[in-house]
């Protein structure tokens, strides 16, 4: 895998996303996207791709996270997924979890909230878009409901300098995953740099 890789990878990735967005119903909120994620199981080829993608724009942090190091890359051309301008993308380092597919994993959407708790950001979300209600409780029965092939995992990510509360939802189906949280990549990596 390589940065020409990704970049041919990219419109099967960008559709699979824009289907399951448009499944979950978050399309109808108009939300933006404020950075895309990859998943290496290799430190050498994390670093080939930090590499690469240094070319392609500017690392604006590299941060510890939950023990390693993950960069976030703002590039000089977004990635585009429907009307969506994605300017940056976070490439973090292997944890000794090794991920089934390598490659592009998830995207992250901006739904603006000043919840500080996984439970108000949910709250605030079923508010706005209320057919995910039912997802994000899990009463699904497998095999009788569309949705039952969706998890949902509820987080607070912190990086070690963080100051801004990003409580973050996930929902994760056929290898994909769509993350929503109340603040951009870039507010967030500002958060840090204050004292």
């Amino acid at each position: 895998m390589n940065y020409q890789h990704l970049q041919q990878t990219w419109p099967d990735f960008s559709q699979r996303i824009t289907a399951f967005m448009h499944r979950l119903g978050l399309d109808s909120l108009s939300l933006q996207s404020d950075h895309a994620a990859l998943r290496v199981n290799d430190n050498h080829l994390a670093q080939l791709l930090a590499d690469e993608f240094s070319k392609h724009g500017k690392i604006i942090s590299n941060n510890m996270i939950n023990g390693r190091p993950i960069l976030i890359i703002k590039l000089i051309e977004p990635l585009v997924i429907g009307t969506m301008k994605i300017q940056c993308v976070e490439l973090p380092f292997p944890s000794d979890k090794a991920y089934p597919v390598e490659g592009w994993e998830h995207i992250e959407l901006v739904f603006p909230s000043l919840a500080k708790t996984c439970d108000e950001l949910v709250a605030e979300l079923i508010e706005k878009a209320p057919q995910l209600a039912k997802v994000i409780a899990g009463n699904t029965i497998a095999g009788s409901d569309e949705n039952s092939d969706i998890k949902v995992k509820q987080s607070s990510p912190k990086g070690d300098n963080e100051r801004l509360a990003n409580p973050t939802i996930a929902f994760k189906a056929n290898g994909i995953c769509i993350k929503v949280h109340p603040h951009d990549i870039e507010t967030i990596i500002a958060s840090e740099q204050s004292s």
